[in-house]
């Protein structure tokens, strides 16, 4: 009987830890955006579900000498002269069936106001989130970093 005890707690923590490495398979959650040109951290965002569907604004400026209340002066419509902190940047991603990933969003680029076309994949084990923008077969991909 002791060793059945043994063996139902060893599967309980076990399948626990699958469970808290699966539920970081996901991009909701706190990330670093980083630099491509220095690799440092430039930004804050924070990622949420909302029924299926993922959202992501700036909760931070990272930058050395970044001015907290820096509003978007290249964005587009109703974001233009918005405050950096708190922008919308990440809309529409749905998560594709069978895969861990999210796609079908669109993502926008304070610096230049432009959106692309999202894709979001986790990767690392959840540690790290390939962002990719794109319009048509053009684009680029950063890696974001999870905040623990």
């Amino acid at each position: 009987m002791k060793t059945v005890k043994v063996l139902v707690a060893a599967v309980v923590v076990m399948v626990g830890g699958m469970s808290a490495a699966w539920a970081q398979m996901t991009p909701v959650g706190t990330w670093h955006s980083v630099d491509d040109k220095t690799g440092e951290a430039k930004s804050e965002i924070q990622i949420s579900d909302n029924a299926g569907v993922l959202s992501g604004h700036v909760t931070k400026l990272l930058r050395k000498g970044a001015d907290p209340a820096a509003v978007c002066t290249e964005c587009k419509d109703g974001l233009k002269g918005k405050p950096m902190v708190g922008l919308p940047i990440i809309t529409g991603a749905k998560k594709a069936e069978g895969k861990t990933v999210w796609e079908d969003g669109k993502i926008l680029d304070p610096e230049s106001g432009k959106s692309y076309t999202l894709r979001l994949t986790p990767i690392d084990d959840g540690k790290k989130l390939e962002v990719r923008g794109s319009i048509g077969p053009f684009g680029r991909t950063q890696t974001w970093v999870r905040v623990q």
